[in-house]
């Protein structure tokens, strides 16, 4: 009988169906219990949707009321709510309410998973049965296989001889043994407790056992969350000596947990870690501490952090950090990022997680935004994590501000102002510095070079404001004409010594002017300006071009108190004039300078394109100085225009060219050229290859001494780095930076992996060069990725020569 369609009352037909639906929720429940292992596996149980019409197909539908058993034979067929059947013959007997499906069973679950075995057998109350021959295909390709499997009581599930593995069986060989898997004994799940329990199991590695466990114990699926182990982590560094850390991860809630970690290092000793997590509706937030007490502060560096001065050892070292995000709502979020530490090291000597970056940037902040507008308001303090001792001249930690406040915010309303774009931005920072930052001089000795922060306050309040609109003629020209103003107010209150090391840097032979530190002042801006372009395009058979011809034209005074050394500069210290600077109407990096005096640029820009995929692209220009002070020209405390290119009426050329393939091919040449001898003055060349089998990238960069700027010797670079795929799943790869000033090859490395769709290895080995010592430091790291079950290795391994 084919295409029978049952409605729910239909007793006998109805007890079929809801045993065959049964048992597919017994054994997604059951089979996926070893993917748990990965901590989060989804709960694949069946779901029937209420009101769910069942279909039953079979060749033979045959009714036996004095047996009283249902049976259906040959190609049979049950869907139910998404859910699908096929099995050879099914039979449900009424009498012992027990359900039997055999040859060749396959249930295929609503979200895709597969459950295959030779027989079923189980009650109708789903509290007691027995699988034969079970395979188990999930759909995110994770696979499970036992013997046997038999259900008791409703509560035990017991898998006889399980195997478990995300690898995918191999097409050509499907008996041979997968990359990874996990054998059992006998695997119970207890659905009353939740959890899932291995007897007797080996972990295999290309069909050989590795690792042997007598018994464990983890959560069911249906448990997203549960106390116990997490993955081991090894290590080994020369100063901290072979390491091995194991965490607990405590689920004390829904919405809050603790992991605690222990590490133990051979020539340190005990570092305990612990991290409190916890969930809100809106946000999350974290707090982590650690600690050591350690054993052997001599096998660091003398006179470094981490060891202690001479004499007095550093041996208890601990931080606090806490992390935190919270949603106010739609458009506005609060949160922080702190970090307390007993010395200025100890995070990134012990790679504490989320804390070992070399600046770490304590802050906290409230953000807004709406569309095209924004807001940020953060109080802020860099930690620079050095090995060098506070009372190294070298060291920069104590140096650095504490930013009480800093404000941005950017405002651009959605109507048109006579036809144009308004934009108006606000900037505000308050800095605190205990200690004065400065910098010798390279050709004077005695006298300061730089003052790159100082000791005591200092604050501005900038409002900007910009209207630009654009006009396109009738032959293609396009005029945009813009108005800006700019206006701000600073305070600086400087200590004796800040004021006595601006008077130092003034007297300079280098610099030679006159200090003019002031207390307080106002400063503004307004700029008159005037953009045309001209874009011109050929076409030709089989490609298109478009030059592009550009001027701009800034007419403003000159900047307030420049040369006087009179402004703190702390937000504009980096400054590149280059080509992608050229056309800006103020070139400096941040608000602390502003540029003055009337300005041209000129230059010419030009893409082009082919029909086979090919794409150029270049920009050559130079910018000129015509009336009032140049801002370039004139120092201040850390002499940013000096040697720019920008300090001369008539400013060095820059420019770029570029090239790009579909197949993966690109290369650039970019640079800044002296205006009267074309000198190069700085440069970049990049080539670079992405493809099949080799990517291949080389950088070179050139940049000429800048003495004021801190800058005595030229500096020339030679980057490369490439891979090559050897087979579908193996690859090297490799990279290297070689210094051309000073004849020393920085930093190399090399490495190799493997990688398929359930198991990746990395094996890495570098080195890194210190530029005047040529002390050579090595490292080598590993990582075993094993999908659904976790990593495995350490990051480096390091040693110094």
């Amino acid at each position: 009988m084919r295409g029978a369609g049952l409605q729910n009352g239909r007793s006998s037909r109805l007890a079929l169906l809801c045993g065959v639906s049964g048992l597919a929720c017994l054994l997604a429940a059951g089979a996926l219990t070893v993917p748990s292992w990965a901590q989060e596996v989804p709960d694949l149980s069946a779901e029937i949707p209420a009101g769910a019409q069942m279909l039953l197909e079979s060749d033979t539908l045959v009714y036996d009321n004095d047996a009283q058993t249902v049976t259906a034979v040959g190609g049979v067929q049950i869907d139910y709510g998404g859910n699908r059947l096929v099995a050879q013959r099914v039979e449900y007997n009424r009498k012992t309410q027990r359900l039997v499906a055999t040859g060749n069973v396959q249930i295929v679950q609503s979200d895709g998973t597969k459950i295959n075995s030779d027989h079923i057998d189980i009650t109708d109350d789903f509290a007691d049965g027995f699988v034969n021959a079970l395979r188990v295909e999930t759909v995110d390709k994770t696979y499970f296989a036992a013997e046997s499997a038999e259900r008791m009581g409703g509560v035990l599930t017991t898998f006889h001889n399980g195997v478990y593995t995300a690898c995918e069986p191999c097409e050509d060989k499907p008996d041979q043994a997968p990359i990874w898997r996990v054998k059992a004994r006998k695997i119970i799940w207890n659905g009353q407790k939740k959890t899932v329990r291995f007897e007797n199991s080996n972990f295999e590695f290309f069909g050989f056992p590795i690792a042997y466990l007598p018994a464990f114990e983890i959560a069911d699926p249906t448990v997203k969350r549960k106390s116990g182990f997490l993955f081991p982590s090894v290590s080994y560094n020369t100063e901290l000596g072979a390491g091995a850390g194991i965490p607990y991860y405590f689920a004390l809630s829904p919405t809050y947990d603790l992991t605690i970690k222990g590490n133990y290092f051979t020539k340190q000793g005990f570092l305990g870690e612990a991290e409190w997590r916890q969930r809100f509706d809106n946000g999350q937030y974290n707090l982590k501490i650690a600690g050591i007490h350690q054993q052997d502060p001599g096998s660091f560096d003398a006179n470094t952090v981490d060891s202690g001065p001479a004499g007095d050892p550093n041996k208890l070292r601990g931080m606090m950090g806490t992390k935190g995000q919270f949603a106010i709502n739609s458009r506005w979020d609060f949160g922080w990022d702190v970090m307390l530490q007993s010395d200025k090291n100890f995070a990134r000597t012990y790679k504490i997680d989320g804390f070992s970056d070399y600046v770490h940037r304590s802050e906290v902040y409230l953000t807004g935004l709406n569309d095209r507008n924004y807001f940020d308001l953060r109080g802020m303090k860099f930690q620079v994590q050095e090995r060098l001792l506070d009372s190294d001249a070298r060291a920069r930690n104590d140096e650095q501000p504490w930013v009480l406040p800093s404000l941005d915010y950017a405002y651009i309303p959605d109507t048109p102002l006579a036809g144009g774009q308004l934009s108006v931005n606000l900037n505000a920072r308050a800095l605190h510095r205990s200690n004065l930052d400065t910098a010798d001089s390279l050709t004077n000795p005695g006298f300061y070079e730089r003052v790159r922060g100082i000791e005591g306050e200092s604050g501005r309040l900038t409002a900007e404001a910009e209207w630009k609109r654009s006009f396109v003629t009738d032959g293609g020209m396009v005029f945009t004409p813009l108005l800006a103003f700019q206006a701000d107010g600073n305070f600086v209150n400087a200590s004796s010594g800040s004021l006595a090391a601006i008077n130092n840097m003034a007297a300079n032979p280098d610099i030679d002017t006159t200090a003019d530190v002031r207390s307080s002042f106002f400063r503004s801006m307004a700029t008159l300006g005037l953009e045309w372009r001209f874009p011109i395009l050929f076409s030709s058979v089989g490609s298109s071009h478009v030059f592009e011809p550009m001027a701009q034209l800034f007419v403003r005074p000159n900047e307030s108190y420049v040369g006087g050394l009179a402004v703190p500069n702390e937000d504009a210290q980096s400054f590149v004039f280059d080509a992608s600077t050229l056309f800006e109407r103020d070139k400096f990096s941040g608000y602390d300078r502003i540029e003055g005096g009337t300005r041209a640029n000129l230059g010419i820009r030009y893409s082009g394109s082919f029909d086979n995929g090919w794409t150029t692209n270049g920009l050559f220009g130079q910018s000129y100085h015509l009336d009032g002070r140049n801002s370039f020209a004139e120092p201040d405390m850390v002499n940013v225009g000096a040697n720019s290119g920008l300090e001369t009426d008539t400013s060095d050329f820059v420019g770029l060219v570029g090239i790009a393939s579909p197949n993966g091919l690109s290369a650039s040449l970019s640079g800044r050229f002296d205006e009267q001898t074309l000198e190069v003055r700085r440069s970049e060349v990049k080539f670079g290859f992405s493809g099949q089998p080799i990517s291949v990238s080389a950088k070179y960069a050139f940049i000429q001494k800048q003495p004021l700027y801190g800058f005595a010797e030229d500096r020339h670079e030679v980057m490369v780095g490439g891979s090559a795929q050897l087979s579908e799943n193996w690859r090297i790869f490799g990279s290297g930076t070689y210094d051309l000033q000073t004849n020393v090859l920085v930093r190399d490395g090399i490495g190799f992996g493997y990688a398929d769709d359930c198991f990746t290895y990395l094996m890495t080995f570098s080195e890194t060069r210190d530029r005047d010592t040529k002390e050579v430091s090595q490292s080598i790291g590993f990582n075993i990725s094993f999908r659904t079950l976790g990593d495995f290795g350490s990051a480096t391994s390091s040693f110094t020569e």
